[in-house]
């Protein structure tokens, strides 16, 4: 699809191997001391300056031309998933029960390779900072960084990210104005009956047939109690219970997620579910207690940098290839904490629909496409000589 010869693709063969690298030793949130290193290793040698252990495990690259005090972040993520991996490539996981599943290793290698290329021949006037992150997956990393001043101690007037997206075609962007992806919020529901023989039920109070109810009853928030045009999912995950095959539990836990976009939305889904746990529980003689944690921001995007880095992407792929108004996703990313601090935008990258990556993310066969290194590598390299301008 990617029709012209990226200007990066002699940097092809190296950003594929720092990839395939560290799809072979994945490392999970805070615990990526190697990739780390290896990061920080290399834009050491391009010669920026270093900044290692922001935020724990985090790395943090600084590269300034000329005088300029614009500047600009560029944000990866590097940790990697608890999943066992499928592949049978040379380049599978070699940590057991940890992988790549996400696509983590090819957003290191991308911003790896356009920091190689600035720092080399890059035409532009003021600082980039580039952002290699922790522990995107649990939703710490970003304010982990940001906790240990990340955007104190380094120059960025606004940021920007990107992930791969496997049913976009091969090197294609995607991006929106606005809120592109959810937040999610976890929850815990814990209900107290009173267990009893499976054979005389009306001696206890069953916490199965109550938090059944509960599970039907939080299905009715999103159908009848939200606007039809919002968007927003609660999922019950788990049903955990300490009864036996012949008897009556006197507890059962329920726990899920729930997807939206934030703000009232948000409030509204915590203070119903509350509702319906407390009167359910009430209703049959048991005891409820419901917990409520907000895990990830929504990811919203703000307009001005959404429409820089759509024009930059049309430059690169072509005006056909490029949706600034695509659909936002019911996933959810922890750039998002970055973009209540400052401007940005969050991209999608197509990873293909086929071949190579052509799965889904989070899946054991996942795989990133190599094909797409040197145009997002590209893309960032535009990016920065299009905001820092000589």
């Amino acid at each position: 699809m990617h029709g012209k010869p990226s200007p990066l693709n002699d940097l092809q063969s190296a950003m594929k191997n720092w990839r395939h690298d560290f799809h072979r030793y994945p490392e999970q949130g805070f615990e990526e001391h190697r990739t780390s290193k290896i990061v920080a290793g290399l834009l050491s040698d391009f010669g920026l300056e270093v900044h290692k252990g922001v935020g724990g495990t985090g790395v943090v690259g600084v590269l300034q031309k000329g005088d300029s005090e614009k500047s600009i972040g560029l944000r990866a993520d590097m940790d990697a998933l608890q999943i066992t991996e499928q592949n049978m490539f040379e380049h599978r996981s070699q940590h057991e029960g940890q992988m790549h599943a996400c696509g983590h290793d090819g957003h290191t290698a991308m911003l790896l390779g356009a920091a190689q290329h600035l720092a080399k021949s890059g035409n532009f006037d003021g600082t980039v900072t580039f952002i290699f992150q922790p522990a995107e997956e649990h939703g710490k990393g970003a304010l982990a960084m940001m906790d240990d001043g990340l955007f104190e101690r380094f120059s960025a007037d606004a940021i920007y990210a990107m992930h791969n997206f496997p049913s976009l075609p091969t090197g294609s962007f995607a991006m929106k104005p606005g809120p592109i992806m959810a937040c999610e919020d976890n929850f815990e529901i814990r209900i107290e009956g009173k267990g009893t023989h499976a054979a005389l039920p009306h001696r206890g109070v069953d916490p199965i047939v109550i938090a059944s109810e509960i599970v039907m009853a939080l299905q009715s928030i999103v159908s009848r109690t939200v606007d039809p045009m919002s968007c927003s999912v609660i999922s019950v995950t788990e049903f955990l219970t300490d009864g036996a095959r012949n008897i009556l539990p006197n507890e059962v836990i329920l726990k899920g997620d729930t997807r939206s976009f934030g703000g009232d939305m948000q409030n509204h889904i915590e203070q119903t579910m509350e509702r319906i746990v407390t009167g359910t529980c009430s209703a049959h003689g048991a005891r409820g207690h419901f917990q409520y944690s907000r895990e990830f921001a929504a990811t919203i995007n703000t307009r001005q940098e959404t429409e820089i880095a759509a024009e930059v992407a049309r430059k690169i792929a072509g005006p056909e290839h490029v949706d600034a108004a695509c659909a936002s996703i019911m996933t959810s990313e922890d750039f998002g904490f970055m973009l209540q601090h400052k401007p940005g935008c969050y991209i999608l990258i197509g990873n293909g629909g086929e071949g190579p990556g052509g799965c889904g993310l989070h899946n054991p066969s996942y795989d990133f496409n190599d094909d797409i290194l040197s145009i997002g590598a590209e893309f960032w390299t535009a990016l920065v000589e299009d905001q820092l301008a000589v």
